[in-house]
């Protein structure tokens, strides 16, 4: 005897959704319609690019991206606990006018300097040797740490799990020692070695370090970027 198993469409109620995980209406598949065939959905992380014509920055932009990445969140996972997801971001050109706003140390002009995200150490003694090793080898490349700004982040929104295991967020901005105007190929040169460096030494994962681009990301489900980090 063959059991035929039914798979709820999507007209059928869910189960009420939680501020945190927004996938349960994402438990099932949907049913044959039309051109589309529930045996061939295939797994795979989600990616948008929102960009402008104009050639200015704006939060415009960054406003739709976070719209695109919520609207992608079939295209993501969560945990057990609900509120752990398997991973969000968002890279974006750096906010300049922002970070000279925020920073308490001077900031050299656009493409003069190196802005990052480091994952440190959540305990502070090791956090703050992994800043002095990570000054050090800024040094080792001719560039100097003009300053560590401490991120933002709302830690009661994400799950048990996340919360475990979640690192201090900090961002480094690195500039030449001397002063001198770099090329911005050889200042971002400097800052992948040492970003490269800094994992295998120190263990320090950096999402970005770049004079161009500037990453914000976790363990985080779609719905969570946003609000994780006020910024």
């Amino acid at each position: 005897m063959t059991q035929t198993l039914h798979t709820p469409s999507w007209s059928e109620p869910d189960q009420p959704e939680t501020a945190l995980s927004p996938f349960k209406r994402f438990a099932a598949m949907p049913e044959a319609a039309g051109l589309y065939n529930p045996e061939q959905e295939k797994d795979a992380c989600g990616l948008a690019i929102i960009a402008t014509l104009r050639g200015e920055p704006g939060y415009d932009i960054v406003d739709a991206a976070l719209t695109a990445l919520r609207n992608l969140e079939h295209r993501g996972a969560v945990g057990a606990d609900e509120g752990t997801g398997d991973g969000a971001g968002l890279l974006m050109q750096i906010p300049d006018e922002f970070f000279r706003a925020v920073t308490e140390f001077e900031l050299p002009a656009p493409g003069q300097y190196v802005a990052g995200t480091a994952f440190l150490p959540a305990e502070q003694r090791e956090a703050d040797a992994a800043k002095a090793g990570i000054e050090g080898l800024a040094a080792d490349e001719g560039l100097k740490v003009l300053g560590w700004r401490e991120v933002p982040v709302v830690a009661d929104l994400v799950g048990s799990m996340a919360r475990a295991c979640m690192p201090y967020f900090s961002q480094p901005f690195l500039a030449s020692a001397t002063g001198e105007e770099l090329d911005r190929n050889e200042l971002d040169s400097r800052a992948w070695r040492i970003r490269k460096r800094a994992q295998n030494k120190f263990g320090v994962y950096f999402p970005s370090l770049s004079s161009r681009t500037i990453v914000y990301k976790g363990m985080l489900t779609t719905a969570q970027l946003e609000p994780f980090y006020p910024d």
